[in-house]
């Protein structure tokens, strides 16, 4: 299988779908055509540019076929053949029967059927994606009547392993290679069933997408029947449909609510609030509806108070215009002061429910202005998401087209670890600088300490690393390029340069303490001293006098008595030599720490 590169969407996809059910020379089968035309349908629903569904081919029939989807895959990006019928394997190597082969003998099959390569050499111009799906494992009645000419020719069951030559290609079999694959006891295979259910899911990898067949193939048949992949994949995602990303502000998820709640808000019925807590019974626009349904109730309860206060005045004026008797008279004064205190108290309780009304409706503007605020920084948080993750990409793209000697240094000198890309760097300057130290001083490069201080000695360490690295770092300021180039070198880089009277131990230097008798020779080694007759006594002592300051003070570098450090540990320089630049031996462009000798 191909791995797309680009967006899917502008990619150009062709698909050959091939259903072989009528057999003239075999019981016929009842699904191929009818998965051909299911999967045929989930291809042209997929978006793609071709989708040509053919059933009942002939031998020739399908190598025209064939033959023209060839001509159609050299300008594509995508290329798949989805075969169903019955396939046969020999001597191990697979072909699709057409349904007018009679195989009477095995000699046959290379006459009458077509060979799997004969597919992927059709799908072989497509530039990403080259995919053929084979529901071609079924239990061939073919191979139970064949003649066979040859006593050692082997007929297969089911299919035969295929590991295509091609890169970015894969070859899907509805059953693992040596099985067969069930027709099941629907109108479809299981194994299109799957196909259609999870190969068109946007977005999802292809990779994915066969697994999650797999996993339906395999629950469905009771664990009998195991779909198989054979071929190379990359590391990129492969979905059949792309995931489209959003083009827009995303949509508030409440916004149907809200535009029903303002309706209901323009009614202010109750009738109204109750449509809308029948449609929404919960939820924040639900309390605020309860709230509007409590202020129409105070509202209707301060109305029946107000008519009942009323009536009751009126009561009161015709008894005393009707001249009533005093307690009469006193018994509605009273009725007319409780009702006027109802109609105080439901006044008020309308007044209370109106202010929470209003409350509630402040609270609900100020959520939306929240839910607005926190979609405008999550859109501009994944704006400054994708804007940094094209730039790592573009900074990784930048450090893979670094020179090549780099990756043509041997193995002594450059052994680099295949690592996946780490992410951008989010060291502060100082930081940055005394991690570069660090590893100037681990490599051999510093003797100073990580004090993240860029001064003249550092940018001479970094140009000393260049210098034996091979690489062309700016040695005027610490760089995370440098950082990691130091990070992957697994040892010393700089050799260790030792003076006279001084070895190496380790990543130091030491004084060389000769037991008595012996003293530091011209090769940097302890020798002998031979005993000399006392002529000169007064030169003698002056001599001795000379080598004993020589061996307390550290000498200046000098031709002989100089170490040099490898990977191999450390050595003195030869006499008559000295510590040099000397050409790589495996590439003579690059200098290499040596020995030079006149």
């Amino acid at each position: 299988m191909g791995l797309a590169c680009g967006p899917a969407h502008a990619d150009r996809r062709v698909a050959l779908i091939i259903g072989n059910s009528a057999y003239k020379s075999a019981p016929k089968l009842g699904n191929p055509v009818n998965d051909a035309t299911l999967v045929g349908g989930m291809f042209k629903k997929a978006g793609f540019d071709s989708v040509d569904v053919r059933l009942d081919l002939s031998a020739s029939e399908m190598r025209r076929m064939l033959r023209e989807f060839a001509g159609r895959t050299r300008d594509a990006d995508m290329a798949v053949i989805y075969y169903a019928g019955h396939g046969i394997e020999l001597d191990g190597n697979n072909y699709l029967i057409p349904t007018d082969a009679t195989l009477e003998t095995d000699g046959d099959v290379l006459d009458e059927t077509i060979p799997v390569e004969r597919a992927l050499f059709a799908v072989e111009p497509a530039k990403q994606l080259r995919l053929i799906i084979l529901d071609a494992c079924r239990d061939n009645p073919f191979s139970k009547t064949m003649k066979r000419t040859l006593a050692s020719r082997a007929i297969g069951r089911g299919l035969a392993k295929v590991e295509p030559t091609s890169p970015n290609t894969m070859i899907a079999f509805a059953a693992k290679a040596g099985s067969t694959a069930s027709d099941g006891d629907s109108r479809n295979s299981p194994f299109a069933v799957a196909l259609v259910e999870h190969l068109p899911k946007p977005g999802l990898d292809l990779r994915k997408a066969f697994g999650f067949v797999r996993d339906d193939v395999l629950k469905t048949t009771g664990y009998k029947q195991e779909p198989y992949v054979y071929g190379s994949l990359g590391g990129d995602d492969v979905p059949l449909v792309a995931k489209q990303a959003p083009t827009g502000p995303q949509a508030n998820p409440q916004e149907a609510i809200r535009r029903d709640y303002e309706l209901a808000l323009q009614l202010a019925t109750r009738d109204g609030w109750e449509a809308f807590l029948a449609a929404y019974p919960e939820g924040f626009y639900a309390n605020l509806a309860k709230g509007q349904l409590n202020k129409i109730a105070a509202e209707e309860t301060r109305a029946s108070a107000e008519q009942k206060a009323r009536a009751a005045e009126q009561e009161k004026a015709r008894l005393m215009t009707e001249r009533a008797q005093k307690a009469e008279q006193e018994k509605a004064a009273a009725a007319a002061k409780a009702a006027e205190e109802a109609r105080i108290a439901a006044e008020k309780k309308k007044e209370i429910e109106q202010a929470k009304a209003e409350a509630a409706e402040r609270e609900r503007k100020a959520a939306e202005a929240a839910a607005a605020k926190a979609l405008a920084e999550k859109q501009a948080a994944e704006k400054a998401k994708a804007e940094l993750a094209a730039k790592q990409a573009a900074e990784r793209a930048e450090q893979a087209a670094k020179p090549a000697a780099d990756r043509q240094m041997p193995e002594v000198e450059q052994k680099v670890a295949a690592l996946s890309p780490a992410p951008a760097s989010t060291l502060s300057a100082a930081d940055l600088t005394k991690s570069v130290q660090s590893e100037l001083r681990r490599v051999g490069c510093l003797s100073a300490s990580a004090d993240g201080d860029w001064n003249a000695v550092s940018q001479r360490s970094l140009t000393l690393f260049n210098k034996y690295a091979g690489t062309q770092f700016d040695a005027k300021l610490a760089s995370t390029d440098a950082l990691d180039a130091l990070k992957a070198k697994p040892g010393r880089v700089c050799p260790l340069v030792c003076n006279f009277g001084f070895k190496a131990d380790g990543d130091q230097c030491v004084k060389i303490t000769c037991r008595a008798g012996y003293r530091v020779g011209e090769d940097n080694e302890c020798e002998k001293i031979q005993e000399k007759k006392p002529v000169a006594r007064e030169e003698s002592r002056r001599r001795d006098q000379d080598r004993k300051e020589a061996e307390s003070t550290a000498a200046k570098p000098q031709a002989s008595g100089q170490m040099i450090c490898g990977s191999s540990g450390c050595r003195p320089i030869a006499k008559g030599c000295r510590l040099g630049s000397v050409p790589h031996p495996s590439n003579p462009s690059f200098k290499i720490p040596g020995e030079v000798c006149n």
